[in-house]
């Protein structure tokens, strides 16, 4: 995969960089919450200002849909941000037109600007060509430093890089590389872990991985499709039963491309989710009540999966093991996410996790600083590792 950086911009002092950033942060009572995805677009904006250009930020934050939602404002961003780069932010009530413009056209070389809301427009998620040209005359380049958006071809994510010089900034440049890594040029043997409720959200990604990987653990509440389809008894664990015929193609696939599908071999069982409650550790061929369900992988899984992780020389992460919200089902999750950890930080595997879920769980077990690379894109890390293409990343390719 080659695409192009800020290395091949050249000179760019005193021009304007339009950079498209994730400023989307939990918020409360118009606070910043989590300051994660403004602390990620420092170094790309601190580069730009720098090389003396001009930053004018375009973000979204929540759902508009098209409207001036005074709520949804980017404006309380603007204090974190200032206190962050340790330098003013100028904030403009508007993205495009004389608000916009007047904003950059006061700036020094190396000012800092954050537009208002691209999605309080219409024209962004549509990916209006007039509303990406009234964009693009804002600036004389544009930066895409979001990789978290760059599966949606919107305006300031797809259509803007069509009419600027377009390069990838810092944060997405790391990604993009860290991607590659894992799943585009990977050094094998190569080891997937993937978790989550439902084999239906995960099919793609399924499909695409037994194709690429050598060994690949299911693990969560799809597991326990697996289990079922292969005549497990599950008791009244979660699990898609009409998807059984779907989960032995896979199964089948898998045999078919070489590549060896680990599924839980005990499980941790109880009758409810909630902490404290009385569990079972059984083989998966042991009988499990109507009234019970299984929960988390159990220590002969996570033993079995640990010493593929050791055979392995790159992990690709989405997904827990079991219900880490909810201890004592976080264990094998934790116990996992440490074992990769180290085995990461030891220079032994190349481990690359992310999705939502992931980075919560590896957060829990206190590991994400130890990880080779750790995603917080949630649906643009997904489809990225299903094979589809993301409008935002091909518009930077060349």
């Amino acid at each position: 995969m080659t695409f192009r950086t800020l290395d091949d911009a050249g000179d760019i002092s005193g021009q304007t960089a339009l950079v498209r950033v994730d400023f989307n942060v939990p918020m409360e009572s118009g606070k910043v919450t989590d300051d994660t995805r403004l602390r990620a677009a420092l170094p790309t904006i601190q580069r730009l200002r720098d090389a003396g250009a001009k930053v004018a930020l375009l973000a979204h934050f929540d759902r508009p849909k098209g409207e001036r939602v005074p709520a949804m404002s980017l404006k309380p961003v603007v204090a974190d941000l200032e206190t962050l780069l340790g330098a003013p932010v100028r904030f403009a009530d508007d993205c495009v037109g004389e608000a916009a413009k007047t904003a950059i056209a006061d700036l020094d070389a190396g000012g800092v600007v954050l537009l208002e809301n691209v999605r309080f427009h219409k024209g962004e998620e549509k990916n209006d060509p007039a509303f990406a040209q009234q964009l693009a005359d804002l600036g004389d380049l544009y930066v895409n430093d979001a990789f978290s958006a760059a599966h949606r071809a919107h305006a300031s994510t797809e259509g803007l890089a069509r009419l600027l010089p377009a390069y990838a900034g810092e944060a997405m440049r790391r990604e993009l590389e860290a991607l590659d890594v894992a799943l585009g040029n990977p050094v094998k043997p190569v080891l997937g872990i993937v978790g989550g409720a439902k084999v239906s959200t995960k099919l793609d990604l399924l499909k695409n991985l037994v194709g690429r990987l050598d060994r690949l653990a299911i693990g969560g509440g799809m597991a326990n499709t697996f289990l079922f389809a292969q005549g497990v008894d599950i008791g009244g664990s979660l699990a898609e039963r009409d998807m059984a015929d779907t989960a032995r193609e896979i199964l089948a696939e898998a045999e078919a491309k070489g590549c060896e599908i680990l599924l839980p071999i005990d499980v941790v069982i109880a009758t409810d989710v909630k902490p404290g409650v009385g569990t079972r550790t059984v083989l998966t061929r042991e009988e499990i009540g109507d009234d019970e369900k299984i929960l988390d992988a159990g220590p002969l899984t996570v033993e079995k999966l640990i010493k593929a992780m050791a055979l392995s020389k790159t992990l690709i992460w989405n997904g827990p093991l079991g219900v880490f919200e909810v201890p004592p089902f976080d264990a094998a999750t934790v116990k996992a996410a440490k074992a990769a950890a180290l085995l990461a930080k030891s220079g032994a595997l190349v481990a690359v996790a992310g999705g939502g879920d992931t980075v919560s769980a590896l957060n829990h077990a206190d590991v994400v600083d130890d990880m080779t690379f750790v995603s917080t894109a949630g649906g643009a890390f997904l489809e990225w590792m299903e094979g589809k293409p993301l409008p935002g990343v091909e518009a930077l390719q060349g």
